[in-house]
């Protein structure tokens, strides 16, 4: 399915104060049915909140956020209907097996699944009857990733998803990434890795001390730094060191 011209979320002016001051002030951007839309930042510039806000997890202070046009401030139970969240350090019941804990997911929100299915979306059918605490990094991501999928939300937000990651589980998220895009469910990501933003971002929201300074594709924002007259010295590559890393150690997961 991909992406659409239909806007699923649209913010306007939104705004979070703490202690007198606005940690996310005044911003406004919307994102596409079936879109990847990046929101990169230093340390403190607000994404997290941002992402806190329209996932109705913190009160908006004020402006507006709407997700397939239900406010998200005055529907809040309707929103997290809507929406699928993979937090930066999932935790599951332990001495829970997976397939199990799918279930129960789908339960929450009224739903019967495929519970295998959906571990083998994520390849993890081999680790079905395992439990969360047996799992790798990767493998918790992913599960996280199952989980948060299983209502068949219109978004779903990660929030810097690959931190920690070795470089295979790293490019086997992004895949992930991308499939769930395909579905035609939007994605609102935060990372600080600016090769993951450039490779998965349909646009990039460019966020410091609460306001969004930036925002185009990441094509877009690359020639409008070289129209300003940036220049660097020129070393044109074929490749990179993890280009060599996984040409030597291969693609496959090493869960």
């Amino acid at each position: 399915m991909g992406k659409t011209d239909k806007t699923i979320v649209t913010v306007t002016d939104l705004v979070k104060t703490y202690d007198k001051k606005n940690v996310v002030d005044g911003i406004s951007f919307d994102v596409k049915e079936g879109e990847v839309f990046g929101i990169l930042g230093p340390n403190g510039a607000g994404k997290t909140t941002t992402l806190e806000m329209l996932e109705a997890m913190r009160p908006i202070d004020g402006g507006t956020a709407t997700i397939t046009g239900i406010d998200v401030a005055k529907n809040p139970d309707k929103i997290r209907a809507l929406i699928g969240v993979q937090p930066q350090t999932p935790s599951f019941e332990e001495k829970t097996k997976l397939v199990e804990l799918i279930e129960f997911f789908a339960a929450t929100y009224g739903e019967k699944v495929d519970a295998k299915a959906f571990l083998e979306d994520v390849q993890l059918l081999e680790k079905a009857n395992a439990y969360p605490e047996q799992l790798s990094g990767g493998q918790r991501q992913r599960f996280s990733i199952a989980a948060a999928l299983v209502h068949g939300p219109k978004v779903f937000f990660l929030d810097e998803p690959t931190t920690g990651l070795d470089p295979q589980a790293r490019r086997n998220l992004w895949d992930l990434i991308k499939e769930v895009r395909d579905r035609g469910v939007s994605v609102i990501l935060t990372t600080h890795y600016m090769d993951e933003a450039e490779l998965l971002c349909d646009r990039i929201a460019v966020m410091d001390h609460g306001k969004i300074i930036a925002l185009d594709t990441p094509k877009n924002l690359v020639k409008d730094l070289l129209r300003r007259g940036f220049k660097k010295e020129q070393h044109v590559e074929q490749a990179n060191l993890e280009d060599v890393f996984i040409d030597l150690t291969g693609k496959a997961l090493r869960d």
